[in-house]
């Protein structure tokens, strides 16, 4: 929402802006009022347009930043994740969601099984990620993660599975 009415709102100013230079008589009656203005009228103008510069490159982006802050840690289906499984989500995207289907990482592989519909406990997926799996279709390797990071994917995937 934030990123829209930011949108909108550069194009209204960028408008204005090209309206009143064509009231001032073109680009030439532009260039002429500037070099006919006092010192410190050129100073508030170019006072102005660097405000302007600021708040559209550093002030709108640091705003939509703040306002996306929160989308990281929370998944589909109303699931707000820790920390640690914010960043098994991240892991999980990289290295399983070629093969797996799982809705709360946007994943839709077809090699691995739908992870929503087997919904599988944490202990299930760390012995998965720890030895690997072969059924048919493909193969999954053994130790894809390790440690922390296989527990982080784990303990994310048991949060969000079917939600």
């Amino acid at each position: 929402m934030i990123a829209a009415a930011s949108f909108v709102l550069g194009f209204l100013v960028i408008g204005l802006a090209v309206l009143l230079t064509a009231m001032r008589g073109g680009p030439r009656g532009a260039r002429e009022a500037m070099h006919t203005q006092s010192p410190g009228g050129r100073t508030t103008a170019t006072g102005i347009i660097a405000g302007i510069a600021v708040i559209f490159g550093i002030g709108i982006p640091a705003a939509v930043l703040a306002a996306n802050g929160d989308k990281d840690r929370s998944a589909k289906g109303g699931v707000k994740l820790t920390a640690d499984q914010a960043h098994g989500r991240e892991l999980f995207a990289r290295n399983c969601s070629t093969c797996h289907t799982l809705a709360a990482a946007e994943a839709s592989g077809r090699v691995g099984p739908n992870l929503d519909q087997l919904r599988p406990p944490k202990a299930l997926v760390v012995n998965a990620i720890m030895l690997g799996r072969a059924r048919g279709q493909g193969q999954m390797p053994a130790q894809l993660l390790v440690g922390k990071e296989a527990d982080d994917v784990a303990s994310f995937v048991a949060a969000s599975a079917g939600h």
